[in-house]
C-alpha cells in the first residue's frame, strides 16, 4: 500500500475518466497523504505550502500567454495562413498538399527545438503559432496527434541532450544531484552519457510519424474573427519584430521569463499601433489561455510536496530493490519504473532529478554501475513521464494550442501518444546505456 503509487495511479485513472487535471491532482494528493498516515490538516498544509514553488513559472506562462495573444492579434499569423490556404486551393494537386504538410511539420519541429535552446521561450510560442494554423491543419487533414507528438519531441529532446538553454539548467541540476550524493561529475560528461537514451526520442518520433500519417477529418469551426486580421501594416510588422527582440534580450539579460514577457508587452502598448483598450482585452484573453497551465503547475507542485512528505518514495525504491536483489537488469528496469511513477505525478523532470539522484546513486553504486551509466540512469529516469504526464507543461502546452476548437483531447490525443511513443523507447535505450557505458 505505497501512498505514492496509489496517488499517481488514482490521478491517471481520474484523468482518463475525463476529470479535470487540477481536480484529479487535488483528490490524489489528499488520498496519498491520508494513505501514508498524514492527517488531513497536515496534508492540506503541506500541499498549500508547496504551491509557491511553482508561482514564478506560473506567472511567466501567464504573461507569455498575454504577449502571444498580442502578436496573434496583429494578424501576422492569420495573414500567412490565408496565403498558404489560397495557394493550396489554387494548385489543387496532391503533390502541393504533401509539400505543404512536410514544410509545416518540419517548421513546427524546428521551432519547438529552438524554443528550448536557441530562443528559450519553452511553450510560449504555442499560443502564437498553433491556433491560427488550425484551419490549415483541417484543410490538410493533418492528424493533430502527430503535431502534439512532434511538439513534444521539440520540448523534451533538446533539454535532455543539448547543454544549452533549458538543457543547461537540466544538466546543472543533474550535476548538483551528484554532488549532493558525494559523487562529483564533470558537466561535459552529462550530454555524452545522454546520447544513447536521447536516441529513444528520435526512434519514437519516426514511429509516430509513420503511425499518424493517415488523414484525419475534423469539423471546420468558425473561429472568432480579429478586427485587424484583414490588414498587416508595415509599422505593425516592425512593432512585432521589436517586441520579439525585446522579449528575447530582456529575458537573456535578466534570466527571467517574467520580465522578458513584460518587455514585449510594453512594446505593443507604447507603440501606439492599437488602442490600449483593444490591447488590454487581447492581453487578458491570452493570460486566460496560459493561466490554466499555470494553475496545473501550481497544483502539481502541491501534489509533489505531499508525495515527498509521505516518505513513501524512498520506501518504494527500497521495496523494489529488494525484489530485484543482485539482478542488474531487473534493478535498472525497476528504477525506471519508479522514475516514471514519480515524474507522472510531479509533472516535471527538472523537479524529479533531486529526488531520484538522492535515492538511485547509492543503489547504482552498490550494483557496480559506472559514473556514465549512473548519469544515463538518472537523466532517463527523470525524463520519463515528462512527455506523458497530464500535469506536464510539455503536454499541457500542445493541448492548449490544438484544442482551441474543442476537437483535441488532452489525455487521449496528447498524453497517451507522447507516453507510448517516447517512454517505451526511452526505457529501452536507457537500459542499453546503463549496461554499455
Amino acid at each position: 500500500m505505497n501512498a505514492v503509487v496509489i496517488a499517481v495511479v488514482l490521478m491517471i485513472i481520474l484523468c482518463l475518466c475525463r476529470l479535470n487535471v487540477v481536480i484529479s491532482l487535488f483528490i490524489s494528493a489528499l488520498v496519498g497523504g491520508l494513505v501514508a498516515g498524514l492527517s488531513l490538516s497536515h496534508t492540506i498544509t503541506t500541499f498549500t505550502q508547496n504551491i509557491v514553488d511553482g508561482s514564478e513559472v506560473a506567472l511567466s506562462y501567464a504573461l507569455l500567454g498575454g504577449f502571444a495573444a498580442l502578436i496573434s492579434y496583429s494578424g501576422i499569423t492569420d495573414y500567412l495562413v490565408d496565403k498558404i490556404i489560397t495557394k493550396i486551393r489554387a494548385e489543387k494537386t496532391k503533390t502541393s498538399r504533401i509539400k505543404v504538410k512536410v514544410i509545416i511539420l518540419v517548421s513546427l519541429l524546428i521551432l519547438s527545438i529552438m524554443s528550448q535552446n536557441v530562443i528559450p521561450v519553452h511553450i510560449a510560442f504555442i499560443p502564437i503559432v498553433i491556433p491560427p494554423l488550425i484551419s490549415l491543419f483541417n484543410e490538410l487533414q493533418l492528424d493533430r496527434r502527430l503535431i502534439a507528438v512532434m511538439i513534444g519531441f521539440g520540448l523534451c529532446f533538446p533539454y535532455v541532450l543539448l547543454p544549452f538553454g533549458f538543457g543547461h539548467i537540466f544538466q546543472e541540476i543533474i550535476q548538483t544531484g551528484f554532488e549532493k550524493a558525494n559523487h562529483p561529475i564533470e558537466f561535459n560528461q552529462i550530454w555524452k552519457a545522454m546520447l544513447i537514451p536521447a536516441s529513444g526520442y528520435v526512434i519514437g518520433l519516426i514511429l509516430a510519424t509513420f503511425y499518424f500519417r493517415k488523414p484525419r477529418v475534423y469539423k471546420e469551426m468558425q473561429m472568432t474573427a480579429k478586427e485587424s486580421e484583414s490588414q498587416l501594416k508595415p509599422y505593425v510588422l516592425v512593432v512585432i519584430v521589436i517586441a520579439i527582440l525585446a522579449t528575447f534580450l530582456v529575458q537573456t539579460m535578466t534570466n527571467s521569463m517574467i520580465f522578458g514577457a513584460l518587455a514585449g508587452v510594453l512594446v505593443f502598448f507604447i507603440s501606439g499601433a492599437y488602442a490600449w483598450r483593444q490591447l488590454d482585452n487581447q492581453f487578458v484573453e491570452g493570460i486566460k489561455i496560459m493561466a490554466y497551465i499555470g494553475v496545473v503547475i501550481l497544483t502539481a507542485n502541491g501534489f509533489a510536496g505531499v508525495m515527498n512528505e509521505t516518505g513513501d518514495i524512498e520506501k518504494l525504491v527500497h521495496s523494489l530493490t529488494n525484489i530485484a536483489g543482485d539482478n542488474k537488469l531487473l534493478s535498472i528496469v525497476l528504477m525506471y519504473i519508479i522514475g516514471l511513477i514519480v515524474t507522472l505525478g510531479i509533472g516535471s523532470s527538472f523537479a524529479t532529478i533531486p529526488i531520484l539522484a538522492a535515492l538511485f546513486i547509492p543503489f547504482g553504486e552498490s550494483l557496480g554501475m559506472s559514473t556514465m551509466a549512473l548519469i544515463a540512469l538518472i537523466g532517463t529516469a527523470s525524463a520519463l513521464g515528462d512527455s506523458g504526464s497530464p500535469a506536464s507543461d510539455s503536454t499541457l502546452g500542445p493541448t492548449a494550442g490544438l484544442n482551441v476548437d474543442g476537437q483535441h483531447d488532452h489525455i487521449r490525443d496528447t498524453c497517451v501518444p507522447n507516453f507510448v511513443f517516447y517512454n517505451i523507447p526511452l526505457i529501452i535505450m536507457g537500459t542499453i546505456a546503463a549496461f554499455v557505458l
